[in-house]
């Protein structure tokens, strides 16, 4: 009996050192809570490096951005002439209906001068047709907007007549302080690079505390070349800078930035035919010169690109801040009174937001 009693004891011993045992090895493989496990040997690959790797998850794909919509950006300018077509949609054509388009126009800054010469030649058209139907005359309106603005080459170019192949092609940005020309400058070399052309920056505003910085920033931002002088320095020695390092590392582009400057000042803007010159000189190849205006600004704007196109030559006009603006007539103005096309046009502030300027969905967002 009592070799029974010793024998069952033994056995209960035995029997919690085993239960011991695999507790303590349980905790080993998996460790206390918040430690790392240790990696087993066979997962421990030659000189000491762990193979074992956690399942990767693949990322979810990058949609490409929405190009913005002139009808949904354009709520300013469009509420500017809203109440008038409404009260001309609410009768037949009569003589009040002309003294509110005419007012509509010139409120959304379309200026007086291109408004009565719009309306005088809408005018007798539709008295020769005998028009009375508003719908009628609202579609005729937009027609004729659409076709004015549609004239000119809206498109930005890299070679010019007798020039074709050369490279680097220049690209001068002009324009008042604060218009966003320095902005502007880094979303077209996104949109360059994304057709797959290279581009070099050139700091030419040398006069404002901390342009370069914030070019060199979205030099930065969209892995462009970028070229930069002393503050206070001439800034055509930058852009010639910018053209020959392009020439030498084969860019496709110069964005030249410029100084602020004034439109009133003609020191500066002699200046600024300077840079025009330089940055010409070959290698150089001048192919666009464009003027960044803010379409808050208004009828000033149009002051300021009457003054730039007798300095510079320009080819095309960006204009910018027009989702802000309930003067968005300004475009028209701009290409009726100067004959300069409108090429880019902001609708917002991010990089995808510039974009190309379309007249029938411009007109059709005023009207709709």
């Amino acid at each position: 009996m009592e070799i029974v009693i010793v024998l069952v004891a033994l056995a209960a011993v035995v029997l919690a050192i085993g239960v011991t045992v695999g507790i303590g090895l349980s905790h080993r493989r998996e460790g206390p809570a918040g430690i790392e496990p240790p990696i087993p040997a066979d997962e421990i690959a030659p000189g000491g490096v762990a193979t074992a790797t956690a399942p990767k998850l693949e990322a979810p794909p990058i949609a490409p951005p929405v190009r913005p919509s002139f009808r949904d950006r354009l709520g300013k300018a469009r509420g500017t002439v809203s109440g008038y077509l409404a009260a001309i949609r609410s009768r037949k054509v009569d003589d009040e209906t002309w003294d509110e388009l005419e007012e509509a126009l010139i409120r959304a800054d379309v200026g007086v001068a291109a408004t009565q010469r719009i309306l005088g030649d809408l005018r007798a058209a539709a008295e020769a047709d005998s028009v009375s139907d508003p719908e009628d005359l609202l579609d005729r309106l937009k027609a004729q907007l659409k076709s004015e603005l549609a004239s000119g080459d809206r498109a930005l170019h890299l070679d010019r007549p007798g020039s074709e192949g050369a490279r680097p092609a220049v690209w001068l940005f002009v324009g008042v302080n604060g218009v966003g020309k320095t902005t502007t400058i880094g979303k077209v070399a996104h949109q360059q690079q994304a057709l797959g052309r290279s581009v070099i920056m050139a700091a030419g505003d040398t006069f404002r505390a901390a342009a370069a910085e914030q070019l060199a920033t979205w030099a930065e931002r969209t892995e462009s070349d970028i070229v930069r002088g002393s503050e206070g320095g001439d800034p055509s020695s930058v852009v010639y800078d910018a053209v020959q390092r392009g020439a030498a590392r084969g860019h496709d582009i110069v964005l030249a930035d410029t100084a602020g400057r004034l439109h009133t000042k003609s020191n500066l803007m002699e200046e600024l035919r300077k840079v025009r010159r330089v940055a010409d000189r070959d290698p150089g190849n001048v192919t666009e010169v464009l003027l960044i205006l803010d379409a808050t600004t208004g009828q000033n704007g149009l002051a300021q690109a009457q003054q730039f196109a007798e300095a510079v030559d320009l080819t095309g006009v960006v204009l910018t801040k027009l989702d802000g603006s309930a003067k968005g007539g300004i475009a028209l103005a701009i290409q009726t009174a100067l004959d300069i096309p409108i090429k880019l046009v902001g609708l917002g502030e991010t990089i995808a937001d510039l974009v190309e300027f379309d007249p029938d969905d411009y007109v059709e967002a005023l009207f709709t």
